[in-house]
C-alpha cells in the first residue's frame, strides 16, 4: 500500500529530519549476478551508487529491482531502502545521500510540489513533475504503467449480482438500490477532497452516512472479500486483490490522481553515470499493476523477503542472470 504524507510545512520539515536520521545506515547489495538483458557490457562499472526507497512492501521490492539491476550493469550499491515516510526518501535522493529510487508521480505533484489538482492524463502528469523538479536537482526518467491509486473493489459474488464496472456504474446503483452500495474505508479516504468527498461529487454520488464504514486498511480487504462491505477502498497494485479474487472498479471518469512509479534520479549523478538511464528502462516498462499486485502478493500474503521476490522476478524476466 501506498502511504501519503501531508501537514503543515513545519511539520514535514520536521518529518524530513526524523527521516533522515535513518540515512546514516545502509548495507552493500551482495547479488550474486551478471547482465541478462540489461546490464550488458556493464556500463556501471567502477561506479558507487546508493539506493533507497519508502517503508512499504512495494517500495522495498522497487528498491531491491533498482539495486539489483545497477549491480548487474557492474556498479556497487549500498542498500538505503526502507526510509519510514515519503519525505526521508525524496530528501536523500535530492541532496545527494542516495542516488536513486522509485518515486510515484501524483505523490510528487501534490505531496512534494505543493499542487492541489492532479493533472488527469498520466504522461501530462509525469512531464509536469519532471519538468517542475528539474530545479530541485531531480530527473525523472520515463514512467511505468505501474499506477498505485485508489479504487473501489468488490468480491465475485457481489460482482455478479451487482454487474458493475465502474464508478459511473456504482452510482447509478446507489441511486436505483441505496441500500445495495455499503463502503468500507479508511478515515483519511473518508476525508480526503481526491477520497470519499471528491469522488462522490465527481460521479453524481450521495451515499447515507450509515451506508459508510470506516475501518483500518487491512480490514477492509477482509471485509470486502467476505461480502461484510459491498465495495472496500483499495490501492490497485495491492497483492491482496488478487489473492482475494477482487473485482476492481474502472475510474472511468478519471478522478483519482495518477501515481505512476518512475525512477527519480539525482540530476549530478546521472550526469556522472548516464547509462543508469539505459539500464533502468527495460525494467521499468515492464512494470505494471498486475506485475506489482503479483509481487507484492508474494511479500504480504505468502510471507516471503521482499529482496528476495525481485531478484527472482529479475531473473524470471531475463533482465539478470545468475553470476
Amino acid at each position: 500500500m501506498r502511504r501519503r504524507i501531508t501537514g503543515p510545512p513545519a511539520v514535514l520539515a520536521l518529518l524530513v529530519v526524523v527521516s533522515g536520521c535513518g540515512l546514516t545506515s545502509g548495507s552493500p547489495m551482495v547479488d550474486d549476478v551478471k547482465p541478462g538483458s540489461v546490464g550488458q557490457g556493464r556500463p556501471l562499472e567502477g561506479a558507487d551508487l546508493t539506493v533507497t526507497s519508502k517503508e512499504f512492501t512495494e517500495q522495498l521490492v522497487l528498491g531491491a529491482i533498482m539495486g539489483i539491476a545497477f549491480q548487474a550493469a557492474g556498479a556497487e550499491v549500498l542498500d538505503r531502502t526502507g526510509i519510514q515516510g515519503s519525505i526521508g526518501s525524496r530528501e536523500a535522493v535530492k541532496n545527494g545521500d542516495a542516488d536513486a529510487g522509485y518515486e510515484y508521480t501524483g505523490t510528487a505533484w501534490i505531496t512534494y510540489l505543493g499542487n492541489s489538482e492532479p493533472i488527469a492524463d498520466p504522461k501530462k502528469q509525469w512531464e509536469a513533475v519532471r519538468d517542475a523538479d528539474r530545479k530541485n536537482g531531480l530527473t525523472w526518467l520515463a514512467p511505468s504503467k505501474l499506477n498505485n491509486t485508489y479504487a473501489l473493489a468488490m468480491n465475485q459474488a457481489n460482482f455478479k449480482k451487482h454487474g458493475t464496472r465502474t464508478l459511473s456504474d456504482v452510482a447509478a446503483l446507489a441511486k436505483k438500490d441505496p441500500r445495495a452500495v455499503t463502503v468500507c474505508l479508511e478515515s483519511e479516504f473518508a476525508n480526503r477532497a481526491d477520497g470519499m468527498p471528491g469522488m462522490e461529487r465527481a460521479y453524481g454520488m450521495e451515499l447515507p452516512a450509515g451506508n459508510i464504514t470506516q475501518m483500518d486498511t487491512g480490514i477492509i480487504y477482509t471485509q470486502v472479500s467476505k461480502g461484510s462491505c459491498t465495495y472496500g477502498e483499495v490501492f490497485t497494485t495491492d497483492g491482496r486483490i488478487k489473492s482475494m479474487n477482487l473485482a476492481v472498479m474502472a475510474d472511468d471518469k478519471k478522478f483519482f490522481p495518477n501515481y505512476n512509479a518512475a525512477p527519480q534520479i539525482n540530476t549530478e549523478t546521472l550526469k556522472k553515470y548516464p547509462a543508469i538511464a539505459g539500464v533502468l528502462a527495460p525494467i521499468t516498462e515492464r512494470l505494471d499493476n498486475e506485475v506489482a499486485q503479483e509481487l507484492n502478493a508474494r511479500v504480504d500474503v505468502d510471507g516471503e523477503d521482499p529482496h528476495a521476490v525481485a531478484l527472482d522476478w529479475m531473473k524470471e524476466e531475463g533482465f539478470v542472470k545468475e553470476g
